[in-house]
């Protein structure tokens, strides 16, 4: 990997080429013409998914994807080489990142930075580019600003995240905008187990009380007490 790393700043030609070029006689200097080649695609990845503080193990975790891709692309399939790598770069970064996370990141950041992964592979797969911050913020309906500090989320401590810019570009009829969604999430994490455990029973399974008792082996009376508690406590928290 030491001298892949080397190529992080080198030009190639098209990845396509390149690798049309390695597929007729696999040896290792048509290798390395599709790591220069697609050095590009780890740097962007890498970019975007730490998008502050040093990036070089990504960015050789994002070149180990770019390998693994060369090594199992099957053209047969009919995909493109440049989604099929883009797709393994992504991965190995994620792996990478989900190793090494310095911080806890609350359910929610986990969600949306999922979405953003979707969103990135969704538009890569469609039209055989990397999509802009701009691009993905329109998809997922989030202020550009909100999208790089849910990228953060992990890499930093939650109190460094500015979650005010996390935010709705637009209303959406029936849906919570993200913020609301993010408020209401912070606000359920700080109710005891049992009231969260009842709050989505109730809310997000959609049971009824009796349901809800039977599941947690209480009676229906207990159940009533603490979801009013809950509720109480959401109120006094969102307010």
């Amino acid at each position: 990997m030491q001298e892949v790393a080397k190529l992080k700043i080198s030009g190639g030609i098209p990845l396509e080429t390149a690798m049309a070029s390695y597929l007729s006689c696999r040896d290792q200097e048509r290798l390395l013409e599709v790591v220069r080649s697609g050095a590009g695609l780890v740097q962007h990845f890498a970019s975007f998914y730490i998008p502050c503080g040093p990036r070089e193990d990504a960015v050789q975790a994002g070149f180990e994807g770019l390998l693994k891709a060369a090594g199992r692309y099957d053209p047969a399939r009919g995909v493109s080489f440049a989604t099929y790598a883009g797709h393994c770069i992504m991965g190995e970064i994620r792996h990478y990142l989900r190793k090494e996370a310095s911080y806890w990141r609350p359910v929610w950041a986990a969600a949306l930075q999922k979405r953003v992964s979707l969103v990135m592979e969704e538009y890569f797969r469609e039209s055989g580019d990397v999509p802009t911050i701009g691009q993905i913020a329109g998809a997922m309906n989030i202020r550009e600003q909100g999208v790089l500090e849910i990228m953060r989320c992990g890499l930093v401590s939650l109190d460094e995240i500015d979650i005010s810019k996390v935010h709705s570009l637009r209303y959406e009829t029936f849906k919570l905008p993200v913020e609301d969604r993010i408020a209401l999430a912070m606000a359920l994490d700080k109710l005891s187990e049992l009231q969260r455990r009842v709050v989505t029973l109730l809310y997000y399974r959609d049971m009824t009380q009796s349901q809800a008792a039977d599941e947690l082996g209480l009676s229906q009376r207990r159940v009533s007490r603490v979801l009013a508690g809950a509720l109480k406590k959401l109120k006094q928290i969102l307010s």
